[in-house]
């Protein structure tokens, strides 16, 4: 269970260093992300999340196991270093985004965030994350992060969020490709 559970968390944690810092934006901006935004946010993410985890099965099943995976991995790698180097170099992030109060925005900036994990999600499909273990710890890491953002706002400062959630990536994507 832990070698299915692992994989899956640690993926969503990294994925979702942009939400919290979202939230610590909004809340250092006096706003609340409601109840219904954060469901919003979660279901969204969630549902292109896993889509593009089941696009990476797809791929890894039509090729060889092993390879698959590695090649997974290398994807992973790839993603995370080019999102370490992206905040290194200043890139846009979720602290630019507009915290607009209507439900329709609130989807926009989750399909956002959601496209953000997909070329994650689909490397971490075809190393073997699992599915349905993705999703639900997608969902629950999503409204974790929402509330620690909140809770956080920007006293710990977020600048660091973003090239920690690629180093993950990386890590993990190193981890496929060397085997555990």
């Amino acid at each position: 269970m832990f070698d299915a559970i692992w994989p899956a968390l640690s993926f969503t944690l990294a994925c979702n260093l942009d939400t919290v810092l979202l939230a610590a934006v909004a809340r250092s901006r006096g706003q609340r992300i409601s109840r219904r935004q954060a469901l919003t946010l979660a279901a969204l993410t969630t549902l292109v999340t896993g889509l593009s985890l089941a696009v990476g099965h797809t791929a890894a099943a039509l090729w060889q196991l092993g390879r698959a995976e590695r090649l997974g991995g290398v994807a992973l790698l790839a993603v995370g270093l080019w999102c370490v180097l992206d905040a290194l170099r200043g890139g846009a992030g979720a602290e630019e985004a507009p915290m607009e109060e209507s439900w329709w925005a609130w989807c926009a900036l989750a399909a956002a965030l959601g496209v953000n994990n997909a070329a994650a999600g689909a490397a971490a499909g075809a190393m073997g994350v699992d599915v349905l273990w993705g999703m639900g710890c997608n969902f629950a890491v999503t409204l974790g992060a929402l509330a620690l953002g909140r809770t956080a706002g920007l006293r710990l400062g977020g600048r660091w969020l973003a090239p920690l959630g690629g180093g993950l990536l990386a890590l993990l994507g190193l981890w496929a490709v060397i085997g555990p």
